[in-house]
């Protein structure tokens, strides 16, 4: 064979493969209009936000219930306890509790209270370190930052837990806060906590682990309550917007989830054509098939 066959070969292929390409696939203009709703609600809420609007968000009782649980080490003379889950920082639960670790720190340093964060990553560590850095700076307590209190124990599991229940048995911490994703060791380190008669606080996203911290601890944050924290602690215009426009969000799918089972009902009583055809095409428009 030829270059020149070749060449006319290679030719006839990218002109066939450029005729097969486009932007858009047909019949998918439903999730077009999903996106431009999410996006829209999202960004009008943060703009709302912006303008001075006022924007409620429901009372958590566990994050209301830091200060007492500060205030309460700090009058016993005793340290705070706080673990931000097993988990590294490319996972949210981790991120979310590094937040709220930002406002018990700042707390803390405000009421002249020792905090102490065992981590099982070191790249936690680093960034609770900041975190609690930050927020001694902003209490204007910067003297009082002992970053050693802040440190990396292990990346296994039970031995972080078995050195942690250890550290709670000898210092019996007075307020005890567990914010991040958990597993098997949550259980162990609540009830520890519980035995020693800490003031526990706990959040996570792990529905598996939210009944053992709501059987050993005084407050629990059940799922969205945990990332809506930061939010709930900063009032920042733009994560109050975000919190408003996720809202909206669920409200339009739950709109859409109602009106969508009452049309399937309809169309299973009397049997029309018309609307098993339009629920058929709301189906394959979504990407159901």
């Amino acid at each position: 064979m030829s270059v020149a066959t070749i060449l006319l070969l290679a030719q006839e292929a990218g002109a066939e493969s450029s005729t097969a390409v486009t932007w858009f696939m047909p019949g998918k203009g439903v999730l077009v209009v999903a996106l431009v709703v999410v996006v829209v609600a999202v960004l009008g809420s943060i703009l709302w936000a912006r303008a001075g609007h006022s924007i409620v968000v429901r009372k958590i009782a566990g994050l209301d219930a830091v200060d007492e649980a500060v205030g309460r080490a700090t009058e016993m003379g005793r340290p705070i306890l706080f673990v931000p889950g097993i988990q590294d920082m490319d996972n949210i639960q981790t991120v979310a509790g590094i937040t709220i670790l930002s406002k018990v720190a700042k707390t803390a340093a405000e009421y002249d209270a020792d905090i102490e964060v065992p981590n099982t990553r070191s790249l936690v560590m680093t960034s609770a370190r900041e975190a609690v850095h930050a927020a001694y700076l902003s209490a204007g307590r910067t003297d009082s930052y002992n970053p050693d209190r802040i440190y990396y124990v292990s990346d296994e599991q039970f031995a972080f837990v078995a050195y942690t229940s250890g550290l709670m048995a000898r210092k019996r911490p007075a307020a005890c806060f567990y914010f991040g994703c958990f597993f098997a060791e949550s259980l162990i380190l609540a009830e520890n906590g519980n035995a020693i008669g800490a003031i526990q606080i706990a959040g996570t996203a792990e529905t598996t682990q939210l009944p053992f911290f709501v059987a050993s601890c005084d407050y629990t944050l059940i799922g969205e309550e945990f990332f809506a924290a930061s939010a709930y602690l900063s009032g920042e215009p733009d994560q109050l917007g975000t919190l408003l426009g996720q809202d909206i969000i669920k409200a339009v799918v739950w709109v859409m989830i109602a009106v969508v089972t009452l049309v399937a009902t309809i169309a299973a009583v009397t049997g029309s054509a018309g609307v098993t055809q339009f629920i058929t095409n709301l189906r394959i428009s979504m990407g159901g098939g």
